[in-house]
């Protein structure tokens, strides 16, 4: 299989830039990626590099959905994000191919942790106790030890719903879109 992506005509990567755009915004405003986005960005990528390269094309797009799902399947077990942004990144992969989905899973993983502290930050800031921001080290420290030492991901599932509700949500969306959208520019396709 060769790789389409690199190669990836000016009109793809901005359907893919608009589409990671809206359902960032989607995702920051409800805290849900819908189906209605994100199953037809899956599909519809699919479908295009069928027709556009052959069954080579279908091959590399199917590869790169596996990949762009694959990356995002644990911290999805776990209850770290949502199923919605999961599939949207599968729809990366499917229109993008595997390398420039991994690509773009590093640097939205960079955004999301640096979003991750100026969220902290932010609330620290306004309820002005920095005990906001410590007990949020406190629960990145319970979190982290738990995935070095639990085995079985139901029961970090269990462990990370019984939290849910006093989290600090981060809708993943808005990381996912930045980092692909700046991934783009980085490689040149935009």
């Amino acid at each position: 299989m060769t790789s389409f992506a690199q190669d990836a005509p000016f009109g793809v990567v901005l359907f893919v830039s608009i589409a990671m755009a809206v359902a960032a915004v989607i995702d920051g405003w409800k805290l849900k990626v819908p189906n209605w986005i994100t199953f037809p960005f899956v599909i519809s990528g699919w479908l295009y590099h069928l027709v556009a390269h052959g069954f080579s094309g279908l091959g590399n797009s199917l590869l790169g959905c596996a990949v762009g799902l694959g990356l995002l399947l644990l911290p999805y077990v776990i209850g770290g994000m949502g199923a919605g942004d999961v599939k949207l990144f599968a729809g990366v992969g499917a229109w993008m191919g595997a390398s420039i989905t991994f690509g773009a899973f590093c640097v939205s993983a960079a955004v999301g942790g640096v979003l991750a502290l100026l969220l902290v930050g932010y609330r620290s800031l306004r309820a002005h106790d920095w005990s906001v921001a410590q007990n949020s080290f406190e629960r990145f420290q319970l979190v982290t030890s738990e995935l070095l030492t639990i085995r079985n991901p139901n029961h970090l599932a269990e462990l990370a719903a019984a939290r849910k509700p006093t989290a600090m949500l981060l809708p993943y969306g808005i990381p996912l879109a930045i980092g692909t959208v700046a991934y783009f520019f980085y490689l040149g396709l935009l």
